[in-house]
């Protein structure tokens, strides 16, 4: 870290302590060590205590990032133009399945875009595993929608175990699970673990891979056709198709859609990008140490693209799309958009609408740093990736 992280208050500090110690306890029970993973995993949701799981807020200009929906409605109005033709194919049964949920703007800004559209979905579920979410989501949208619409909202605390039709979605999911970290050593596979330190400090330190993540990584070798250099360090998520077949296997008729930062493979694992991409956020400013205060900060990895494409390929879904998100809000309804920002009368909205579209956009934000990607089934979404197609870097 260059510059000092902001300190945090005394109880903030405590809390931080008292998921340090149940981390150590994990540890020392595991017989001394622990994968990378399972220290992410606890960092970010061990209940009540975690990062997801305990009260902070972490969203907006007073948490430690921002997300799409947080600065505005445009982002969920692009999503329900795109998703429109999909609801109205599957009629009244279907169902809007929002993984995650954040703060609840994203729900706020889509359901009176869908009812604007005629395109209302049956019900409209957020898959929230921290009670704390659940329960500031509730209130959000209680008081932001009227009672038609927040009737249509259901909780989950786990996937869906019976079929149903509609669109999964999930924006800034996929780089928030818990990811093995490797590194090569003599031509060798090793795993990232989590040890203590004499004095109780987390430090990391390598031991041989098991199978799964080996085949993992020598998956990739094969697919980029080289070797990955001695000392290459980076994460690779052999669990993805796994994950993606939980929460959406049981989508008979529909649509999948994710929203993240990251790269194609070829670019993911290219020689130059040797440490990986294991990112800190603690009050909008990024870092690089996992181990500064566990619990009061965000741990993410960027999303390897091309795995995705192969993990919903082979959940049994047809490959939709992948594009930048800026090319994906011009292919849904950015210019029309525009030009309802241009009718504006009040001077200051006007303006705030402007700096939105280009902080969605712009390349140097979130334009092409964000990429969607999307897989359908019984449906078609292709149509919301007519332009911008990057499946050939895939």
């Amino acid at each position: 870290m260059d510059l000092p992280l902001p300190e945090p208050e005394a109880d903030a500090r405590a809390h931080s302590e008292r998921l340090a110690e149940l981390i150590r306890a994990q540890i020392r029970a595991a017989g001394g060590a622990i994968p990378f993973s399972r220290y992410m995993e606890l960092a970010l949701y061990a209940p009540g205590l975690g990062y997801y799981s305990a009260g902070a807020h972490k969203f907006g200009a007073s948490g430690d990032f921002v997300t799409a929906p947080e600065l505005g409605a445009a982002f969920a109005t692009a999503v329900a133009s795109a998703i429109t033709p999909v609801l109205r194919q599957l009629g009244a049964e279907a169902v809007f399945f929002e993984l995650g949920g954040g703060s609840g703007a994203f729900a706020a800004a889509l359901l009176p875009a869908l009812a604007r559209l005629e395109a209302l979905p049956g019900e409209y579920w957020l898959l929230e595993p921290s009670a704390d979410l659940r329960e500031r989501q509730r209130d959000a949208l209680e008081a932001k929608l009227d009672r038609d619409l927040f009737a249509r909202c259901r909780w989950l605390d786990a996937p869906p175990e019976r079929p149903w039709r509609g669109v999964l979605f999930a924006n800034e999911v996929l780089d928030a699970l818990p990811t093995p970290r490797f590194a090569i050593r003599q031509g060798e596979v090793y795993e990232e673990h989590v040890v203590l330190g004499a004095d109780g400090t987390f430090l990391r330190v390598d031991q041989p891979a098991d199978a799964l993540l080996r085949a993992a990584v020598r998956h990739v070798e094969r697919d980029i056709e080289c070797k990955l250099p001695e000392h290459y360090r980076s994460e690779v998520l052999p669990q993805l198709p796994y994950w993606i077949q939980a929460v959406g296997g049981l989508l008979h008729d529909g649509v999948m859609l994710f929203v993240d930062y990251g790269y194609p493979r070829g670019e993911y694992y290219r020689a130059g990008r040797s440490e990986g991409t294991l990112r800190c956020f603690y009050r909008h400013r990024a870092h690089d140490d996992p181990f500064f205060l566990p619990g009061l900060q965000d741990l993410t990895a960027s999303v390897d693209f091309t795995a995705l494409a192969e993990a919903g390929v082979n959940a049994g879904f047809d490959f939709a799309g992948y594009c930048t998100q800026a090319a994906f809000l011009a292919n849904n309804g950015l210019q029309q958009q525009l030009l309802e920002i241009e009718g504006i009368a009040d001077e200051a909205e006007r303006y705030r609408r402007h700096q939105e579209i280009k902080h969605l956009t712009l390349p140097g934000e979130m334009g092409e740093r964000f990429q969607v990607m999307a897989f359908q089934r019984g449906a078609d979404i292709r149509a919301s990736f007519a332009s911008g197609d990057l499946s050939r870097r895939l």
